[in-house]
């Protein structure tokens, strides 16, 4: 696997980013603990929805549109506030610093189909989703995101 932290020229060509989409392994140059919270839920949101998309094409036959629909009801604040909790007595005091950090940001405005409490859940979770992708946390990544998508399949 290759790694771009020290070599930001490559990281931003082409060929560095077909890197990244192909899989390899990309690694920030800056500290993503030091990201704002919502940055982090930004890159976070856009992880996640890759992971149930990902999960539902490998699980489901549903057409394209059953697919969105599906994808919607697991990703949605309601959902994510419900996969954190799950997973909740399982972080460590770092994750549940990045979770608090999200969580506690200033929103500004919350989408009339969710609470504020599970809006600010749910970005308190993508920020931890974040972190860990921009940190190269793989392992932890999927073995969060393994408990989180499985527990919505039950």
């Amino acid at each position: 696997m290759m790694e771009y932290a020290n070599n930001t020229e490559k990281a931003n060509t082409a060929e560095g980013i077909e890197a990244r989409l192909m899989g390899e392994a990309f690694a920030m140059t800056a500290d993503p603990a030091q990201l704002a919270p919502l940055s982090l839920a930004y890159m976070g949101d856009t992880v996640y929805d890759l992971f149930v998309r990902t999960m539902l094409l490998e699980t489901t036959t549903l057409t394209v549109h059953g697919l969105h629909q599906r994808a919607a009801k697991l990703v949605c604040a309601k959902a994510q506030a419900a996969a954190f909790r799950a997973i909740e007595p399982l972080l460590s005091e770092k994750e549940l610093s990045v979770y608090k950090r999200g969580r506690n940001s200033h929103i500004g405005t919350v989408p009339k189909s969710a609470s504020i409490m599970d809006y600010r859940t749910a970005t308190g979770l993508e920020a931890l989703i974040g972190f860990l992708y921009l940190s190269g946390e793989n392992e932890r990544l999927n073995e969060i995101m393994r408990l989180i998508l499985s527990e919505s399949a039950e």
